[in-house]
């Protein structure tokens, strides 16, 4: 049987939250990390909703892949598919990654559905900061969420400009409301 690879670009690079064989670097091709998925639950409203990280079109994207055993397969797709399927915003596909041993596999990943009404489409720095420092929902404040995902990224070594950006956006922003 192949080999099963899942691809993670955000939470699940250092919360799998499933039993894997090996982790390694990796990067995607054709997709690029954005907050681009509105978020009515954990991190905003309906009313007010906030910004999480979708796989979106174009460019290429570092994370992390997790080699999986063939036996647990079903039982790692089924949480997978419980995680992250939940509204449907996400799409399952097969990504072509490069390891950072070199090596190329295609792997389960999740990207954004742009027909979904959840899709926020590509945003600037200033719009993607407005909407996350405003936003608060179940799992806590938008900022939160953008500022623990920088700070896991950095330590895996990851820079991702646009969204270390939004982070100092927010934070300049918060410091600014609150002199």
């Amino acid at each position: 049987m192949d080999e099963f690879w899942v691809f993670g670009y955000g939470s699940l690079m250092w919360n799998p939250g499933f039993v894997f064989e090996e982790r390694l670097g990796a990067r995607a091709f054709g997709y690029r990390r954005s907050l681009c998925i509105r978020s009515f639950v954990h991190r905003g409203t309906p009313e007010r909703p906030g910004l999480v990280l979708g796989l979106d079109r174009g460019g290429s994207c570092r994370g992390a892949a997790f080699k999986v055993n063939a036996d647990d397969r079903e039982e790692v797709l089924d949480y997978l598919r419980k995680r992250e399927l939940v509204t449907n915003v996400y799409l399952e596909r097969h990504l072509r990654l490069e390891l950072e041993d070199g090596r190329e596999v295609r792997a389960i990943g999740y990207v954004v559905d742009r027909s979904h009404p959840q899709y926020a489409g590509a945003l600037d720095i200033a719009e993607a900061a407005r909407i996350v420092g405003m936003s608060e929902g179940q799992s806590g404040p938008n900022e939160a969420y953008v500022v623990n995902t920088v700070a896991h990224l950095k330590e895996m070594g990851i820079r991702d400009a646009w969204l270390e950006g939004v982070a100092a956006r927010v934070a300049a922003m918060t410091a600014q409301a609150v002199a």
